[in-house]
């Protein structure tokens, strides 16, 4: 229900902003749902593209990840701006204006995307396991799934203590791969220039650089980021609609610049640490915790990155269980207990163990299915936002939906040439 993801005491604390009680501290009332829907940027297959680009070619791609994240910004402000300007999320408003029929297709393939998505999350979380401290991939996801239904519980003191404690670990990550980056003491002039000028030096870029943007955008957290603005902050005129969208755009840019500098520092580090000593071809987190502290001349920079591959994985574990709700509720109008829901998206993760099938193989092919999602989110999301009728005074100017329409065209169409390669071998 919309009362799973609000919580009175940031009402309470954001209105006395708004009427002028705390207007220095208060807008930190508003600031969580951007820094949530971030996790979605760091996750295991972030992990996967930004070291395979950075091991293969060096800083060349950092401007890849700097345009994927503008695009995220866009993205989500407009999923925030749905959800404040209509008081409902994407599947509440798609179930409203869509045939039944048509809805439960959307609630089938969004489910299949979300227990796709959760996938990878948790095998890099147990893989994370794995490394740290050598446990089995069975046992580390065991394990993870224990700590993510306790961190669910969180629920029960409010949503926005889940906001701090994930906030916190996302933190904690930025915080490991700025260590990383500065061991790895990557070349000034390089890194600018990966930066600052486009360039693909072979197809094979081209076709890493389609995953890496691809990839970035992720339906279940466009359809949760539209749930957490919905009803955060009671509405009450135009005009202090408009204030509240201000302070929602400041949320996205802090959150989604916090994921972009844990990216960029990935594919940086990568780059100095594997491409600058002739390891062109990291592709595996695996390889990466292993070649680290020999590459670096310290223990620490392997036992960083795997603390932050746990963090992430736990992280955006939790969210997206959290979606899974959003969408269930959404498009159906019903919800089941967390711990089903924790169960259902375990279920996958557990029987690939069992089966032994690689747990790269098992990113790629999550990835695959998670691309098939991506228009089903995208395109209704611009519409509404473009809608008078639906969006009253937080319509979106011309411009935004020009931009837009540029930026999903550009994301579905790398999805799917990064699809039909994936399943042509080409």
């Amino acid at each position: 229900m919309l009362s799973m993801i609000s919580d009175s005491a940031i009402r309470e604390q954001a209105a006395s902003t708004l009427n002028g009680k705390s207007r220095r501290w208060g807008w930190t009332a508003f600031f969580g749902p951007a820094l949530i829907a971030a996790v979605a940027y760091i996750d295991p297959g972030n992990f996967a593209t930004n070291i395979e680009a950075g091991s293969r070619y060096g800083y060349t791609l950092l401007w890849v990840v700097l345009v994927a994240n503008l695009m995220a910004m866009l993205i989500q402000t407009l999923s925030a701006r749905l959800g404040l300007a209509t008081g409902r999320n994407l599947p509440q408003v798609i179930r409203a204006r869509y045939p039944r029929p048509v809805v439960w297709c959307y609630w089938i393939q969004a489910e299949i995307v979300a227990i796709a998505t959760d996938l990878a999350e948790f095998l890099g979380a147990a893989l994370a396991f794995n490394l740290l401290f050598g446990l089995s991939l069975m046992e580390g996801a065991l394990l993870t799934g224990a700590i993510t239904y306790l961190a669910l519980h969180l629920y029960r003191y409010g949503f926005r203590l889940m906001e701090i404690v994930i906030g916190a670990m996302i933190l904690a990550v930025a915080g490991g791969f700025i260590l990383e980056l500065v061991l790895s003491r990557p070349e000034a002039t390089p890194l600018l220039e990966g930066l600052l000028i486009p360039g693909f030096p072979d197809s094979y870029s081209l076709y890493l650089a389609a995953g890496i943007l691809g990839a970035t955008i992720m339906p279940h957290v466009i359809y949760l980021h539209s749930a957490l603005s919905q009803q955060r902050i009671q509405v009450k005129d135009d005009a202090h609609r408009l204030r509240l969208m201000r302070y929602y755009r400041l949320d996205v840019i802090i959150g989604m610049a916090i994921a972009g500098m844990i990216n960029l520092s990935m594919l940086a580090m990568a780059a100095a640490a594997f491409n600058a000593n002739g390891h062109l071809d990291v592709a595996t987190i695996s390889d990466s915790y292993k070649l680290l502290a020999p590459m670096l001349g310290q223990v620490t920079a392997s036992h960083v990155f795997g603390a932050a591959l746990l963090l992430a994985g736990l992280s955006s574990s939790i969210v997206g269980t959290l979606s899974g709700q959003v969408i269930m509720q959404g498009f159906m109008a019903f919800t089941i207990p967390l711990w089903l829901r924790r169960l259902v998206t375990m279920l996958p993760a557990l029987v690939i163990i069992m089966l032994g099938v690689s747990e790269q193989k098992a990113l790629v092919a999550s990835q695959v299915i998670l691309s098939f999602g991506i228009p089903f989110a995208l395109i209704p999301l611009l519409f509404f936002t473009a809608n008078r009728r639906i969006m009253g005074n937080l319509v979106n100017h011309r411009s935004v939906t020009v931009v837009g329409g540029i930026v999903c065209t550009l994301i579905v169409a790398l999805n799917a040439y990064v699809l039909f390669s994936t399943l042509t071998g080409h």
